[in-house]
């Protein structure tokens, strides 16, 4: 995300946004010059950045949709209502302090001295590091100094990257779905907001260390991630997993022999559904980070989204056919397949070709199958929605993408690094490049996005990891819910309402009196 870009015939295409002297970029400038950001094409481009954000807050109905669908009736309103709550825990705490730390030194002016959609000043400054070596940002807290960048912009950009913090916050409720105590859960929402998901933002989209690598290390642009296979769904992914490590599985997941049972999913079309809807506001995810209507590379973004999801899914659907397990093409897995190729392609969507779309999505609804078996049985995490594989190894696989699929013909000059700017103004200079156009480059830009994998690994899946053990231990009674309560399931005792009354009500009546039914029903 901070990126000096060219566009298509009869565009500008020189500016590179700046974050406090370093380039913070999604797009290419409007076609006129509009410094001061009042006019029309700064309209535009807001209008633009706000259809976007709509899009993706919508994708939170989808993850809803998807999460529930896959997991157990007796469960069902707790786990729709976890997806439903992170939306407004997270924007308290993006609100008040994430904003800030993320995005405190940012703003659009670029080397024209122009302004895509008028976010024409910082609100803040460094608070951890200086120059290239910025760890965090600072701005006003509760964005008390939006007056500085010109209000409009800042609440346009401020909503766009509040979605992007939402899409991350809720990975894990699919994960820890079934078993998560609800007051858990709302700390975790807080916490991601305003620490977890504004820190790796920081790094990357805020212009600091891991977004000047090519500066600092000559290593390419520098961390490349055009709109968050790894800031959103890596950290995401790496989050679930030190959470569903910490609740441990649900009861009856694994016999004494450590062999997995399935724990079937309630309601296959509402996951279908789901998936859909998620497929229909990824384009707001992808295509709309150019932040410019007048950027026309949002086309070759949306393309390849569409192909990869496509491809995730075919491909998915045909190795669990051809699989000796599986022998049907399991609905389940063909959803995961088509998103897993929609988080693949999410880093590279604007650097490659759409034949390196297909074969990324191809190569994500097979590594998806394959992560979500290695997950299960190797690990012994019990994921009841495949989060692990989809988001988070997924993720990971599309920060490499950038550096082996990204074909050189965009992004000249990203991160302001030196691999680019000065030739790049004359015509010459190269684009984001992956080591199959050209093995120099393209080796030293995959190291950057080596690098930046190796910090969600650790760094981020350690932080997660802390924090969950920490609460775990201050708790009355730690994170998860009571046996009791997630045997009868966790709609009522957590959230005092049943999801399906009519057929589950009696079950959890006599199941809380301590009495086993004759039979769990198919549905449960």
């Amino acid at each position: 995300m901070y990126r000096k870009l060219a566009t298509g015939t009869g565009l500008v295409g020189l500016t590179t946004l700046l974050l406090s002297g370093v380039a913070h970029a999604q797009s290419a400038p409007p076609a006129v010059p509009d410094p001061g950001g009042t006019g029309l094409a700064t309209g535009m481009n807001l209008l633009w950045i706000v259809i976007g954000a709509v899009l993706v807050i919508f994708m939170q109905a989808g993850f809803a949709l998807v999460e529930t669908g896959f997991c157990r009736a007796k469960h069902a309103t707790h786990v729709v209502s976890t997806n439903f709550a992170i939306f407004g825990l997270g924007m308290v705490g993006f609100f008040l302090v994430g904003y800030a730390f993320m995005f405190g030194g940012y703003s659009d002016v670029g080397l024209a001295n122009t302004s895509i959609f008028g976010y024409h000043s910082a609100i803040g400054g460094p608070l951890v590091g200086s120059g290239h070596w910025v760890f965090l940002w600072k701005g006003g807290f509760a964005l008390g100094d939006i007056g500085k960048a010109g209000g409009a912009s800042v609440a346009a950009y401020f909503l766009y990257m509040v979605a992007f913090m939402d899409t991350t916050a809720t990975i894990p409720t699919g994960a820890m779905a079934e078993r998560w105590k609800w007051k858990a859960f709302v700390g975790w929402g807080l916490f991601c907001g305003a620490i977890y998901y504004p820190l790796f933002g920081a790094w990357t989209w805020g212009g600091g260390w891991l977004s000047q690598l090519g500066n600092t290390m000559h290593l390419g642009f520098g961390y490349v991630d055009f709109a968050g296979s790894g800031v959103v769904h890596a950290m995401g992914g790496v989050a679930a997993l030190a959470g569903a490590i910490v609740l441990g599985p649900r009861i009856g997941k694994f016999n004494k022999d450590g062999s997995a049972n399935t724990l079937s999913a309630h309601h296959i079309p509402m996951a279908m559904l789901g998936c859909f809807v998620l497929l229909f506001g990824w384009f707001g995810f992808n295509a709309a980070s150019t932040l410019s209507a007048v950027d026309v590379q949002f086309a070759v973004v949306a393309l390849n989204t569409a192909i990869a999801a496509g491809f995730g899914a075919t491909s998915a659907m045909f190795w669990v056919m051809t699989n000796k397990k599986f022998k049907k093409p399991d609905p389940g897995m063909m959803i995961n397949g088509m998103l897993a190729g929609l988080v693949a392609i999410t880093a590279p969507c604007a650097f490659v070709d759409p034949w390196a779309a297909a074969l990324i999505g191809t190569i994500a609804g097979v590594l998806v199958v394959v992560a979500c078996a290695f997950v299960e049985n190797k690990l012994k995490v019990d994921d009841p929605v495949g989060a692990v594989a989809v988001h988070g190894v997924n993720g990971i696989f599309g920060v490499l993408c950038v550096g082996i699929f990204a074909n050189g013909k965009y992004g000249g000059g990203w991160n302001l690094t030196a691999e680019g700017p000065a030739a790049y103004l004359d015509g010459k200079g190269p684009g984001v490049t992956g080591f199959l156009y050209d093995a120099s480059l393209g080796l030293r830009q995959l190291g950057a996005q080596a690098i930046g994998v190796l910090v969600l690994c650790t760094v981020m899946f350690g932080i997660a990891f802390a924090f969950f053990k920490i609460q775990n231990a201050v708790m009355k009674g730690g994170i998860r819910s009571e046996e009791a309560d997630e045997m009868i399931g966790l709609d009522m005792p957590e959230m005092g309402a049943l999801a399906y009354p009519d057929f589950l009500e009696q079950e959890a009546v006599t199941m809380h009196a301590g009495i086993s039914p004759t039979h769990e029903r198919s549905t449960v």
